[in-house]
């Protein structure tokens, strides 16, 4: 494996799928999209995310330093390498993949809110994922992240993004501002679902794909992973929930809502 904290080349194409979402912004900031590198504007950013593929992706679609303003000062694949990058680096930005080896984004966050907290220069935090589940929203917004988009989104979006993140808005794709609304407009605890946190983060991933009639081929595209891993997952998910086949994992996902 590279250095983590050496950017990657930005010889990769975009990672995001096909279907874009605008972002809406909570705050101060003008809400338009790239803001980037013409009027002189700089951020420095690190992406956090396991997959490289869609790291070197993000990396040539926003890390044209000259023409968006943006500069990515280093990379990680995992928690570890993610802390040890940021406390190196300082970025004013990090995009942060919520599922991540070694504890996932909530866990960065959690060790990084010394950084997130200083004064005089803060490490702000937008999600990047490929999950649009109401529980991973919740989850790293209450742990200190100041936006959540999707891997939907496109590459001016982002950039405009991590901007108004920069200056101190909250991004969110627009279906995912809802939930955040929602959850801190009550003071109850979520409900604890002991069947669902027999799943590893990924299978949850998976499951959810699974649900909503993505093709092993599409969610393997999806999650940038390999159709038998896809495979291996979902056997996995039927024998923890001790379900038969698809279509009754189909409609145990649809009752608690995950679709």
């Amino acid at each position: 494996m590279s250095d983590p904290t050496e950017a990657t080349e930005a010889n990769g194409t975009a990672g995001a799928a096909e279907a874009a979402e605008p972002t809406q912004s909570i705050g101060d900031g003008d809400g338009d999209g790239d803001r980037g590198g013409a009027g002189g504007r700089r951020v420095r950013v690190v992406l956090v995310d396991d997959h490289r593929m869609f790291r070197t992706g993000v990396q040539a679609e926003i890390g044209r330093t000259e023409e968006t303003g943006v500069e990515v000062v280093g990379e990680a694949a995992d928690v570890d390498q993610a802390v040890t990058v940021i406390t190196a680096t300082r970025p004013e930005v990090v995009l942060l993949d919520v599922h991540l080896p070694g504890g996932g984004g909530v866990e960065v966050l959690r060790r990084c809110a010394p950084l997130m907290a200083d004064a005089e220069q803060p490490v702000r935090f937008l999600a990047l994922s490929v999950s649009d589940a109401a529980e991973d929203v919740i989850g790293v917004i209450r742990g200190g992240a100041r936006g959540y988009v999707t891997k939907t989104i496109t590459g001016a979006d982002l950039i405009g993004s991590v901007f108004r993140v920069q200056e101190g808005d909250a991004v969110f794709s627009p279906r995912l501002a809802g939930f955040v609304l929602d959850a801190f407009a009550s003071t109850d605890a979520p409900p604890v679902d002991e069947d669902l946190d027999r799943l590893t983060q990924r299978e949850r991933e998976v499951l959810r794909l699974i649900a909503r009639g993505y093709a092993y081929k599409e969610i393997a595209k999806q999650l940038f992973i390999s159709v038998k891993t896809v495979e291996s997952h979902v056997s996995a998910v039927l024998r923890k929930l001790q379900l038969s086949n698809r279509h009754e994992l189909t409609r145990w996902a649809t009752a608690r809502r995950l679709v």
